[in-house]
């Protein structure tokens, strides 16, 4: 870790077009270099088995494992990768490094620390509220959602906050683990529908336009949870 100078964060995105966004200003906002790390390079995105060698979480002061399009169980697809980002993420615990898992990230964490993920009831995408247990750590939001897994909380883990369709977050130690999408503006989602994510959200019969007019407008307020959300983890969970 960190001994002078400004604190690092090792931010693992797992697919190109992964973006740290409003995660990314508000680690950089708390004096962090943001270091992005790409797993699966752009022109393997539809033959994800790449082989990653990931570092040592030791040698950062925070690990941020972002979303993905693919299952943290699917190892017949990301197989060659997902076991050694799972002993990454249980190192990093096990270490007292800081972790905070963000949508696959989370349930990656869920996998690594005893839990696990299922299938949600279905596909939840959009801006929805959470019921919380700690406002000053997860605000009930809204928050975005793109996912169709749902995480299954490690023995020992606390739930901070869910919904009708999936736990929400959960923490222990110094590592917090949410389902939603803190990091999304509207660039980011516009990324995420023009490779592939148009044709799931029009198969669930949602609109694509007002879905990316429901981003633009939330932008502001989102940009203001999501620094509560950092700041909050930065400041009690990561120093616990």
């Amino acid at each position: 870790m960190t001994v002078t100078g400004r604190r690092r964060a090792l931010l693992v995105e797992h697919d190109a077009y992964t973006r740290p966004a409003l995660v990314g200003e508000a680690l950089e906002r708390r004096g962090y270099d943001v270091v992005r790390r790409l797993v699966v390079p752009e022109d393997r995105f539809h033959d994800p088995g790449v082989d990653h060698e990931f570092p040592d979480p030791r040698e950062w002061d925070l690990v941020v494992p972002m979303g993905a399009p693919w299952s943290a169980d699917d190892h017949a697809t990301i197989g060659s990768w997902l076991v050694p980002e799972l002993e990454m993420l249980r190192r990093a615990h096990a270490e007292g490094v800081p972790v905070l898992g963000i949508c696959f990230g989370g349930q990656a964490l869920s996998v690594a620390l005893g839990g696990g993920v299922t299938r949600a009831p279905g596909w939840e995408i959009g801006w929805t509220d959470v019921a919380t247990s700690d406002e000053t750590l997860v605000p009930h939001g809204p928050w975005f959602q793109f996912h169709k897994d749902a995480m299954v909380l490690p023995p020992g883990a606390l739930e901070v906050a869910c919904n009708a369709h999936c736990s929400q977050a959960w923490a222990m130690r110094r590592t917090l683990a949410v389902q939603f999408h803190p990091e999304v503006t509207l660039d980011v989602l516009d990324l995420w529908l023009d490779n592939g994510g148009a044709a799931v959200v029009e198969s669930q019969g949602l609109n694509l336009e007002q879905l990316r007019t429901s981003t633009l407008v939330a932008e502001d307020g989102a940009r203001r949870r999501t620094a509560t959300l950092v700041d909050a983890f930065l400041d009690r969970i990561a120093t616990a």
